[in-house]
């Protein structure tokens, strides 16, 4: 199928598909003319790919992911290929949650100083 089919099929924009083959999550076939050419099993690894993405991970960390993305991952989103992925992205994710709990505590005493 072509880029605009496969956009069509698993619900994205060709743009997203261009992006993710540039980051390397997709690799298509070319045509002797030149025209991307995927196959049915590259619609599974695009809601795969828009899955991970909407968890708050990069393109980058998505790559860890490549040798399960041809595997149904919303139910199991662990593979032995991402676990260290997943466990880093939750450590960046606490510490922000962290450093925003002080921030919040500072802004509560000085609106509580102020009177309101």
């Amino acid at each position: 199928m072509l880029i605009s089919e496969l956009a069509n099929e698993a619900g994205t924009t060709v743009r997203a598909l261009r992006y993710y083959e540039q980051q390397g999550l997709l690799h298509p076939r070319r045509a002797p003319n030149g025209y991307r050419e995927y196959d049915e099993k590259t619609v599974g690894q695009v809601g795969n790919i828009r899955l991970l993405l909407s968890l708050g991970l990069t393109a980058r960390d998505v790559r860890a992911f490549l040798p399960c993305l041809d595997q149904d991952i919303a139910d199991e989103l662990i593979c032995p290929a991402s676990a260290r992925v997943i466990a880093r992205r939750l450590t960046d994710v606490e510490e922000k949650i962290a450093a925003l709990d002080v921030v919040r505590k500072r802004l509560t005493e000085v609106l509580a100083q102020a009177g309101g």
